[in-house]
């Protein structure tokens, strides 16, 4: 089950359907490569086949709820995702789903709230697993301008799990883009990208961390490896022409505001 290899995927699990119609392993992976071949309504009556009584039934019934999410239903989505927290409170999935939902929707008010509620359900016996909830929570603070707060739970994500690249990205770029901390952030942000050389967005922040600084030879450098790593993405192309232009070379400036434009038609936002 990698990428590019979706048909071949569902022709097997196609042949294990025919076996054993009720797996519930089978329906929700074949759920699961519906949503990436962009088939959503398909990956729901699948996730709705899942058994009642079946263990794998509630995992159907939130991947159910972000298929909504992505097929635009999203008022649907959250009333589906809610009524799962409500059902059973401790399952820390469910508010998971729930934030993914509403940060797409940029609801970062209710998204704090949620997350809130979700560590009030772990309790104080929290473990290295729950880093995602404070850098959720964090994301959904800074979002709301609330920076105390965000770092103050980003920070805390560190805690749980140390050298967490995403976080340490988020904390050092938001220190940068703040002025403030700037040391500490660029080599959080190059930990980060050691840690994740391959990951056109980390790389993508380094190289405009440069640019924020001034520094735009390193700024090229950095954003040229990540347009390497994310071509067809907007935003990084659009900080790359942002770069060049401060270099100088205007022509290539030019070149990538248009690469930029054709794959986003509207102004593409800084990180």
């Amino acid at each position: 089950n990698r990428e590019g290899a979706e048909e071949t995927v569902i022709l097997y699990m196609q042949f294990a359907r025919a076996l054993d119609p009720d797996n519930a392993s089978v329906l929700v992976t074949l759920g699961n490569v519906k949503e990436t071949i962009k088939q959503p309504e398909q990956a729901i009556e699948l996730y709705k086949m899942v058994p009642e009584d079946s263990p794998m039934r509630r995992i159907s019934e939130m991947q159910l709820g972000l298929a909504l999410s992505d097929m635009g239903e999203h008022g649907e989505a959250r009333e589906h995702l809610k009524a799962l927290i409500a059902e059973d409170p401790k399952d820390i999935r469910s508010y998971l789903a729930y934030g993914s939902v509403l940060s797409e929707d940029k609801a970062y008010a209710e998204m704090a709230a949620n997350y809130e509620k979700a560590l009030a359900a772990v309790g104080p016996a929290q473990t290295a697993n729950d880093w995602n909830l404070y850098f959720q929570l964090g994301i959904a603070y800074e979002r709301l301008k609330q920076w105390p707060k965000a770092e103050k739970a980003l920070k805390r994500a560190l805690e749980l799990q140390p050298n967490q690249p995403q976080v340490m990205n988020y904390l050092g770029y938001s220190w940068i883009d703040m002025n403030m901390n700037l040391d500490e952030g660029m080599e959080m942000i190059r930990n980060a990208v050691d840690l994740r050389p391959n990951d056109g967005y980390i790389v993508d922040s380094l190289g405009w961390a440069h640019y924020k600084l001034g520094e735009y030879e390193d700024a090229v450098r950095e954003l040229e490896r990540a347009v390497e790593l994310k071509p067809a993405d907007p935003t990084i192309n659009d900080q790359l022409g942002d770069a060049y232009w401060r270099g100088g070379r205007k022509t290539e400036a030019g070149f990538q505001w248009k690469r930029a434009l054709i794959g986003d038609p509207e102004p593409a936002s800084k990180a």
